[in-house]
């Protein structure tokens, strides 16, 4: 009878009580403020992150050829050269508890080197093969082999956001902890611009090597690659030098939100994550961003996120604790205009088929003759800025973390991930905007042939970005083989 009677978990605790194996894991964890005996939360981390993309680009042939088409069709197997892309970042980050469960963050991402490389993909470089991989209009080259783009680096954008648990396990363990967060990105400083790092080398009639001395980054209208502008106004004048830059150009709004739930030593969880861009136009998405164009607006990226959370030990009196973070991202890419793998070779090329102008819209002919559209010289004139049209693909991502709070005040994070893309094109501008139909501003788009007695109808208004030589079928860039390894580190102070 006065054996002491066992103490069980779901006995009434007191309200000082820790409520041990009931936090919530780093995914959905929010800083606090105003709680008792805590009444200010402020967490300085320092994030550190390194990836290195590779890929293959291909373009579409009708060349009968083994390995490529038996005649007759077109397919997208033809070897064009292999992409590599390295990046390293560092993210000061600071994130302010607001109230119980709510906390604002500011970030801003540094971009320490980005660096990127066209080489040749299983001889694709080699004499009597680039001309036909490469091939522009009859007797140009779009870029030559091996093509290397200027270091990149600088402040990526500027982010603001807010986080709040709407649901938080620690206070009311019959529920899950639930988080959801809104930050804004903003620009800031020169955005990206298509680069060459070396002059274009060309091989001359008798198949010796010569080169081209250019801008290295030549604005968009400067159809010579020299520094001035072209002849529509302005010519011998000198353009503002430009570079590189390291942003995207846009105002961007990231949504997410996350759920877990954690049963003692295991804390599984889920949920979204979506970002809109908004691009600007002080950007070259500003060139091409007129009421003709098909798709000028940067791609939605939205994805599933999925993983759980394992925690071996945990001291809560000395504020330990040691956890492990496997994870799986499905994201999806809409189709959308975009910094793709060819951005710096063909925004920077000096082929004539993509320096050379186009323009932005038709008119009726004045003279009421066939054909009844023709080219409007008092519109705006449009040039290739590198921006293409993506079209939309998939990708996975898996990743391994593991996080190490060691006191009360500091925590350590490190882990790496792996990420695949489906095959995709990266030059997928249409003709013809179909959105509307007009006779008089139709130019080419329309069916019928008025010299053959047929009726014209017009099908939508030209578009001012489609390049033939780049957008035509069989005449398409895609990229396949798409890897993205990476690496991730962060420490964490907490007051």
């Amino acid at each position: 009878m006065l054996a002491p009677a066992a103490a069980w978990a779901d006995e009434p605790r007191t309200a000082s009580e820790p409520r041990i194996m009931m936090e919530s894991g780093e995914v959905t964890n929010v800083i606090d403020a105003f709680d008792d005996g805590d009444p200010f939360d402020i967490n300085v981390s320092l994030g550190f992150e390194f990836s290195s993309k590779s890929a293959k680009i291909l373009r579409e042939t009708q060349i009968k050829a083994p390995g490529l088409t038996t005649g007759g069709f077109t397919s997208n197997l033809l070897n064009v050269a292999k992409y590599s892309e390295s990046t390293s970042k560092l993210i000061p980050r600071v994130d302010i508890g607001i109230y119980k469960d709510l906390a604002a963050h500011i970030s801003l991402p540094i971009i320490l080197s980005n660096a990127r490389e066209l080489t040749g993909l299983n001889g694709s470089d080699q004499p009597g093969k680039i001309g036909v991989a490469l091939a522009g209009a009859p007797g140009e080259q779009l870029f030559n082999l091996p093509f290397t783009s200027p270091k990149r680096s600088g402040l990526e954008y500027i982010a603001a956001g807010i986080d709040v648990d709407i649901l938080n396990q620690a206070r009311d363990r019959t529920k899950p902890t639930w988080l959801f967060g809104v930050e804004g990105r903003f620009s800031v400083g020169p955005p990206m611009h298509a680069c060459t790092k070396a002059p274009k080398k060309v091989v001359d009639a008798m198949g010796q090597p010569t080169a081209i001395d250019q801008v290295e980054c030549a604005d968009p209208s400067d159809i010579n690659r020299n520094g001035n502008a072209d002849a529509g106004g302005f010519e011998g004048s000198n353009f503002v030098p430009r570079g590189a830059g390291v942003n995207r150009g846009i105002i961007g709004l990231n949504i997410h939100t996350m759920m877990s739930k954690r049963y003692k030593y295991i804390e599984p969880y889920g949920g979204f994550d979506a970002v809109f861009e908004f691009q600007q136009k002080s950007s070259d998405y500003g060139i091409t961003d007129l009421e003709e164009s098909l798709v000028n607006h940067p791609p939605l990226v939205g994805s599933m996120i999925l993983g759980i959370m394992v925690i071996p030990w945990e001291h809560r009196e000395k504020f330990g604790r040691l956890t492990f973070d496997v994870r799986f991202m499905g994201t999806y890419h809409s189709e959308g205009r975009d910094y793709a793998e060819l951005f710096d070779p063909l925004g920077a090329s000096d082929a004539p088929s993509l320096r050379q102008p186009q323009w932005e819209r038709y008119q009726a002919n004045p003279a009421g003759t066939n054909p009844r559209s023709v080219i409007d010289p008092s519109s705006q004139r449009t040039y290739t800025t590198g921006l293409s049209d993506v079209s939309a693909f998939g990708s996975y991502r898996v990743s391994g973390g593991v996080t190490w709070q060691a006191s009360e005040y500091v925590k350590f994070s490190f882990g790496m991930g792996y990420k695949h893309d489906q095959s995709h094109s990266i030059t997928g501008d249409q003709p013809c905007n179909p959105a509307t139909k007009s006779a008089a501003r139709m130019g080419p788009c329309h069916s019928g042939d008025e010299s053959l007695g047929q009726p014209v109808t017009p099908t939508g208004l030209p578009n001012p970005n489609y390049r033939p030589t780049i957008n035509a079928v069989g005449r398409r860039f895609f990229v396949d083989d798409s890897n993205t390894f990476d690496l991730f580190a962060s420490g964490v102070v907490m007051f």
